[in-house]
């Protein structure tokens, strides 16, 4: 540092005595008022010592304060405890010594003689309550009447025996004292007993009085200690200034070193254009001679422009200017504006080599942004061309002016590719629409002496800086290469896509607007674009081949064509998800008695392993409905079936890896056309929703059971009246339920779609429903809507039979009449027969009522209905053998028969179709 030989580095105080040095941005106060308040709060803060006897005053003062309080409030509440103990005492000996009390105990009513005196003492003493009570506790009287008769809450037992008894307790008013004494007659017997208390609330109160004087006193303290503390703080300020000589030297030496430390210039010049400090790096940079201080700044020997400027004092912001062979970035702020001397302090940077970096750091940190955008924007969903245009998104015009991208079409089935196979554009992105490269589509090959054919063949990347030098690429194509240079592209980089050892496909990246050709870093930059979306490619390659698997799976297993029945009009839709495929299911079963059976189904989770337990479980259906299950019977069967599925196949050292079932879901309903009625279990399943003939909606109140898998509590059902006409939906959650809205708003949209829809077909009510919901749903969707459909009067024979053999004859010839009214005589013999052979079991081996019903639908129905659960087993006969071939008869003669049971016995029933 370069000191003038008369500088001086301190300054004068008022009184003479010197001051610390102002350092730099510091300014003097602008009066003695400003001065003296400052300096006063800093010796309050508690960092002087004037301070910190300051804080352990009050720390003193209040330590007192606290005590006096705490003392206070324990000598108030241990007073009121005894007062109060003494005063219930009292009261409650006094009431009991009164004369005619006894007397009054052995009235027939006490309560119409002692309640009036009890009272009426109560509200002279002023206690809370006097209870006068028998030797079993039963109060006589009491405040509040409507606790005379109850028994006395507290111990009576000393006071039975003639002692006296006082507990503090908690009652229904706060913390009270209650005494217990007995009440003798003229023999000395206790015959009754006395109750007195009160609330410690109401006793006491000195310390309310104590309390103003003992904080008045603090207050007081506290004044003093303040008053003291600031006068003995004013004494020390104005004998050191603020500052103790250890830091005032402290300070000096501290600013001194940043001063001339620091890498960057500091120049102080006065009001007078004179140059009054200059760091070490101000002289270096300024070249300023040894003498520089207290000389003019425009004598010494600066170019004329950045010496102009230093000596104006004007404001000035990154100004560059050249200093010899140096861009020096000048900064200049005036000091006067805060309470200084006129001058201005000057900071010089040296920017010479900084403006040569920062042109490569762009870059760099543009080639890192565009990584990391890459790595965040290009695979955001499991679709290869999707992925393919974000890296041509990504590169244009950031990297490239076009990028195209080109894949083997086996990559976009999600198959391997085959080296010397077609490939096919799936990206094409540039700054203009018209340039003339292949379009999205087009399939092509590239011919081996092109960049692109030697790119596929090595496996590696190639740069032509210059196209226009390129024999090879002009042999792809010439007349379109000649139109692709007229139109300004002229350089390329080509870069396969690989996985592995295997190649996808490549990326191509043009440049017709930047005149530069590509370079080797920009090179390597393509590179690590592409190797990165070729990660993300070939994973989407790969799920689109799982994905179409699963989906092939998924619906080779689901339902192809629905039954033939009569008694619904079904409408049917399934929306596979838009990633993964899920387990959603559903069924149509038709059953005996023309009933029709309806199921939809969830398994939880997606993949092919979902798929494949969801077929397994609709095979299960179709076996268990073979059994003309109730649906909570079938329900309890599935939910067996899926607890053991993963137990017996999954080997123990695969147990933590193998994929097991986590639930499933499933909604069983039984429809008659008979009847009209529908019976409904629900395994975890929402509910189905009703549509009313008159349109009204409703979602079926059926009893909630666990999801399947769970085990360990029975599933309910419901009975539905549905009248004829009315619609009956089922749905899997991904209908009404995903990530944007809970199921509630879910439930609330498909009521609303079904209430605009009422009236039309079950076509345009699944039509309407799926309107409302997105293009690809997040989650399977299964829908079912059966319209009911009523099996009228005049197709319903029934009638019941006597339990005698006699009454065979009386059926054949009823149901010989009622064949013929339905136009069906040829089929009145196997009808006898089997009819025949059906009630004659009955009579034989059921129990009454026996009856009998017939059913005109799709098929002829013969029902035979019996009071016994015992079912009948088809045999061969022996030759031998007189009976035992009735059955065999009826499954000869019928197309289907069977047996299902009932609350009140079993049906066994044939259908023969009608001819």
């Amino acid at each position: 540092m370069v000191r003038h030989p008369g500088r001086s580095d301190t300054r004068p105080s008022p009184s003479g005595t010197p001051r610390a040095p102002l350092a730099q941005g510091e300014r003097e106060p602008s009066g003695p008022g400003r001065l003296r308040s400052g300096r006063l709060w800093k010796a309050l803060s508690g960092r002087s010592v004037a301070g910190q006897v300051f804080v352990l005053q009050v720390v003193i003062v209040l330590l007192l304060v606290v005590s006096a309080l705490t003392a206070l409030v324990l000598q108030e509440r241990h007073d009121s405890s005894r007062e109060a103990r003494n005063r219930s005492l009292a009261v409650a000996q006094t009431f009991a010594d009164a004369p005619g009390t006894a007397a009054a105990l052995r009235l027939p009513d006490p309560t119409a003689v002692l309640q009036p005196r009890a009272e009426a003492a109560r509200k002279a003493t002023g206690v809370d309550f006097i209870v006068v009570m028998n030797t079993d506790g039963i109060r006589y009287t009491h405040p509040k009447p409507n606790r005379i008769g109850k028994k006395f809450v507290g111990n009576i037992g000393p006071a039975l025996a003639g002692g006296i008894v006082t507990e503090e307790v908690h009652g229904t008013i706060g913390e009270l004292v209650q005494a217990v004494v007995p009440v003798r007659d003229a023999n000395g017997t206790v015959v009754g007993l006395v109750s007195a208390g009160i609330t410690t609330a109401h006793v006491g109160g000195t310390a309310d009085q104590q309390l103003p004087l003992l904080l008045t006193a603090a207050a007081a303290a506290l004044a003093l200690a303040t008053a003291g503390t600031a006068l003995v703080s004013r004494r020390l300020l104005r004998q050191t200034h603020g500052l103790g000589p250890d830091e005032m030297t402290r300070m000096y030496e501290h600013h001194d070193a940043v001063l001339h430390s620091v890498r960057e210039g500091v120049l102080i010049v006065g009001g007078d254009g004179r140059l009054m400090l200059a760091n070490d790096e101000a002289q270096r940079l300024l070249d300023l001679p040894a003498d520089a201080e207290r000389r003019r700044v425009l004598d010494l020997g600066l170019d004329a422009e950045t010496a102009t400027l230093i000596a104006s004092g004007r404001v000035a912001t990154d100004e560059v200017h050249l200093v010899k062979d140096r861009l020096l970035a000048v900064n200049q702020r005036p000091i006067e504006v805060r309470g200084g001397p006129p001058g201005s302090v000057v900071t010089l940077r040296d920017s010479t080599e900084l403006r040569a970096l920062s042109g490569r750091a762009e870059v760099a940190r543009e080639r890192l942004n565009m990584l990391y955008d890459a790595g965040v924007g290009i695979g955001t969903s499991l679709d290869v061309t999707r992925t393919a245009e974000e890296l041509a998104e990504l590169a244009v015009p950031r990297f490239a002016d076009y990028a195209t991208v080109d894949l083997y079409e086996a990559v976009l089935k999600g198959e391997e590719p085959k080296p010397g196979d077609a490939l096919r554009r799936v990206a094409c992105t540039g700054l203009r629409k018209d340039a003339p490269l292949y379009p999205v589509g087009e399939r092509f090959q590239f011919v081996p002496s092109s960049p692109q054919g030697r790119s596929l063949q090595a496996g590696e990347s190639v740069i032509e800086p210059r196209l226009r030098d390129s024999p090879g690429w002009r042999a792809q194509d010439v007349e379109l290469t000649g139109r692709i240079l007229e139109f300004g592209i002229h350089s390329l980089i080509t870069v396969p896509l690989r996985a592995g050892n295997m190649v996808l496909g490549l990326a191509n990246f043009c440049r017709s607007e930047k005149p530069a050709p590509f370079d080797a870093e920009e090179l390597a930059l393509a590179e690590e674009l592409v190797a990165r979306a070729a990660v993300s490619i070939d994973n989407a390659r790969r799920y689109t081949r799982e994905h179409g698997m699963a989906v092939t799976l998924q619906r080779s297993l689901l339902p192809r064509n629905l039954p033939a029945q009569s008694a619904l009009d079904i409408a049917y839709r399934y929306l596979p998800a838009q990633s993964g495929v899920g387990g959603d299911w559903f069924d149509v079963l038709p059953l005996s008695g023309a009933r029709v059976a309806l199921v939809v189904g969830d398994v939880v989770g997606h993949g092919l392993h979902a798929a494949a337990t969801m077929g397994r479980l609709r095979t299960a259906v179709h076996n268990f409905t073979a059994l003309d299950l109730q649906p909570d019977e079938l329900l309890g069967l599935l939910d067996e079936l899926v607890a053991r599925i993963d137990q017996d196949e999954i080997p123990a050292d695969e147990a933590d890896t193998a994929a097991t079932i986590t639930g499933a879901t499933c909604l069983y309903a039984i429809y008659d056309p008979v009847s009209r009625r529908c019976t409904v279990a629900r395994a975890g399943h929402p509910p189905p929703a009703l549509v009313r003939p008159d349109g009204s909606v409703e979602f079926a109140d059926v009893p909630a059971g666990p999801p399947l898998g769970l085990g360990g509590l029975p599933f309910e059902t419901a009975e539905l009246e549905l009248p004829a006409g009315s619609s009956l939906v089922l749905y899997t959650d991904g209908l009404v339920e995903d990530r944007q809205r809970d199921i509630d708003e879910g439930l609330e949209l498909l009521a609303g779609a079904l209430e605009s829809a009422a009236g039309g077909t079950p076509e345009e009510t699944c039509a309407a429903v799926l309107e409302r919901l997105p293009a690809r749903p997040s989650d399977d969707v299964a829908l079912i809507v059966a319209r009911t459909r009523a099996l009228g009067a005049d197709r319903i024979a029934a009638w019941q039979v006597p339990a005698d053999p006699a009454a065979v004859s009386e059926v054949r010839s009823r149901v010989t009449r009622q064949l013929a009214d339905w136009d069906l005589d040829e089929l009145s013999f196997t009808t006898e027969l089997i009819l025949s052979e059906l009630v004659t079991n009955a009579i034989r081996h059921g129990r009454a009522p026996i009856g009998v019903r017939l059913l005109r639908d799709r098929t002829l129905i013969c029902e035979v209905s019996d009071g016994s659960t015992t079912s009948p087993h088809l045999r061969y006969a022996a030759s031998t053998d007189e009976g035992g071939r009735g059955l065999f008869l009826v499954a000869q003669l019928a197309e289907r028969w069977g047996t299902r049971y009932t609350p009140a016995g079993k049906v066994i029933w044939a259908e023969q179709p009608l001819q």
